[in-house]
């Protein structure tokens, strides 16, 4: 079992990545202004459904992989490094856009907006990169099975996705007009992600395995 520490390490790294730019956070706002709130629920649903795919595939091979091939270990971490620092500088760089600037998408059925939400969670490599080289950083096999970690650390990171998305599915609309009053407020929240996504490219650059 996990330490309640770790856990509470793990879900603050889980907010950051949820809260920082990418496909997932973007498709929600956009959807909901589009469509309503009901809508950008089951779309939300799908994203979710998505996450638990990801659980699953990672409880499945993720520590055989490392066991089998050590060096994969160092390989997926520096490419998560790279990749962070990536989406940090997309987050700042000139003509970024913000994930609080939605875009105007078509109106569609119930079930499509479910499969949408689960593919675009599913295409998200921020997702991959999370549960590949960030989670194994908070598992240790002298605190018993890697599978039950695995889902522990699963549970918390789709608890705190849903949680912060259902808040964003429920405030889009208010946040967008709200925000879009407030031009300043656009570059400090693409700043903060920046910084977010910056800390946790440097905490896995000298993070060592365990």
């Amino acid at each position: 079992m996990i330490e309640l520490g770790t856990l509470g390490a793990f879900a603050l790294v889980s907010l950051g990545m949820v809260c920082s730019p990418g496909p997932n956070m973007i498709y929600l706002i956009s959807r909901t202004i589009s469509q309503g709130k009901r809508d950008g629920i089951i779309s939300l649903l799908g994203v979710i459904t998505g996450f638990m795919i990801y659980i699953i595939a990672t409880m499945l091979g993720l520590s055989f992989l490392f066991e089998l091939v050590p060096v994969m270990y160092d390989i997926i971490k520096w490419l998560g490094v790279i990749y962070l620092l990536w989406l940090a500088w997309n987050a700042i760089k000139p003509g970024a856009s913000s994930i609080l600037e939605p875009k105007h998408l078509a109106v569609e059925s119930p079930k499509k907006l479910y499969v949408m939400g689960l593919m675009t969670n599913l295409l998200n490599p921020k997702i991959a990169v999370l549960y590949v080289s960030l989670l194994p950083q908070f598992m240790d096999p002298n605190s018993g099975s890697l599978l039950v970690q695995t889902a522990q650390l699963g549970t918390v990171q789709i608890f705190v996705s849903f949680a912060v998305n259902l808040l964003i599915v429920l405030f889009a609309g208010q946040v967008a007009v709200w925000v879009g009053r407030r031009p300043f407020l656009v570059k400090i929240q693409r700043w903060f992600m920046a910084s977010v996504l910056g800390a946790l490219a440097i905490n896995l650059a000298f993070h060592e395995k365990k």
